[in-house]
């Protein structure tokens, strides 16, 4: 996925990969460790195609993609950043074959929400999917207190002022139910949004004078969370879900 321009360094190849800098590949080279194909090359800078050229390292072929796209299913404590010194980031949950790509959550989840997060290194990709411009779609379940019914679905469809005098944008709020609880009513939401305003879904939900007790995120665009997907876990897109997504709002 992702293919670049033909040829690259193969050092550049190599340290995209995360095999160390381009000393120590250059090191590598020199004792035999590289193979491009078949043959040990005689300079670390020699011009190779990841793509089509066998290029392997102590006898072990590369895997080489410039991008790398990643539907994860966070759970709640960890938070949405590439690094923190105090807390769990979704980063922490991937092995290190895959944070040398140095991928970047989509948007951020807060810390308590759980649910669908996209990571990748597409720049490009992020950008597209987070401009308010394109008014990209988020659906969340949620549970929340009070009764939710026909007047808060019709208050959502026309926009909700948040705290901050903001109006949002029309939403689609569906009652999946009802449960009686000793401190009274929790109702079982679903709601589609189409920005990404600062704990909007809780700020709307506040506005309308409930609370938000739990909350998950079960799809953004055109992918759904994958059911099989265990909070934590993840898994690499499909090259047909990467081209949804790039071609999605075009």
């Amino acid at each position: 996925m992702g293919k670049g321009k033909k040829t690259q360094r193969l050092d550049k190849i190599l340290g995209h990969l995360g095999y160390g800098s381009r000393s120590d590949i250059k090191k590598m080279v020199k004792q035999g460790r590289v193979m491009l194909n078949g043959t040990v090359p005689k300079d670390s800078g020699i011009q190779a195609d990841p793509y089509e050229d066998s290029i392997t390292v102590d006898g072990k072929g590369i895997d080489y993609r410039e991008f790398i796209y990643l539907m994860l299913n966070k759970p709640q404590d960890v938070i949405s950043a590439t690094e923190d010194y105090r807390e769990r980031t979704v980063l922490d949950l991937i092995p290190a074959e895959l944070r040398v790509f140095s991928p970047f959550p989509v948007g951020r989840l807060d810390k308590d929400t759980e649910g669908f997060l996209l990571l990748t290194n597409d720049g490009q990709l992020a950008h597209d999917l987070l401009s308010p411009r394109k008014h990209v779609p988020k659906t969340y379940e949620a549970h929340v207190l009070g009764e939710i019914g026909e007047r808060e679905i019709a208050l959502f469809r026309e926009g909700v002022t948040l705290d901050d005098g903001y109006v949002t944008l029309p939403a689609e709020l569906e009652v999946l139910g009802h449960e009686r609880l000793e401190e009274g009513v929790m109702s079982r939401i679903r709601l589609t949004i189409s920005e990404g305003k600062f704990h909007q879904v809780k700020r709307m939900f506040m506005a309308a004078g409930s609370k938000v007790v739990y909350l998950k995120r079960i799809s953004m665009g055109p992918l759904t969370l994958d059911d099989s997907l265990t909070l934590g876990s993840y898994r690499e897109l499909t090259e047909a879900e990467v081209e949804l997504l790039k071609t999605y709002k075009k």
